[in-house]
């Protein structure tokens, strides 16, 4: 596997991960929805897994390009994303459904959009990412 096709398929988990949380967070109105009952609960948790994944997803994007792809993208704050997943880690119960929901509803459609932007490049120009 080249590290383009590498690249692409971390990208590929990045967007897989990002549809699980909006998907989840389809019937949530309110931050409260998320802590109200126990339904609510599992919705904060699941997608408290997908923010974790899609972080380490970055993460590791990092990793192989040396921190140049995410870098060319600045429409997103790449560091604050990698961020929430190391308070998701290690803080969990510190964690406000208040932060979530406006992440969810502010942060993750755009996410998506500019996700599919970088894959999109990479399959047709390359990836030039030096």
């Amino acid at each position: 596997m080249s590290d383009k096709d590498l690249i692409v398929e971390v990208l590929e988990s990045v967007a897989w991960s990002i549809d699980q949380i909006s998907k989840r967070f389809q019937s949530i109105s309110s931050s409260a929805d998320l802590v109200l009952d126990d339904n609510g609960v599992e919705k904060l948790d699941s997608i408290c897994m997908q923010l974790i994944n899609l972080g380490e997803g970055l993460k590791y994007l990092d990793k192989l390009t040396d921190a140049k792809l995410l870098a060319q993208y600045p429409e997103i704050d790449w560091k604050k994303a990698k961020g929430l997943r190391d308070i998701i880690t290690h803080h969990y119960f510190d964690i406000d459904a208040e932060t979530i929901h406006a992440v969810c509803s502010e942060h993750i459609p755009k996410m998506k959009t500019v996700i599919e932007k970088i894959i999109d490049d990479i399959q047709e120009k390359g990836g030039d990412f030096e």
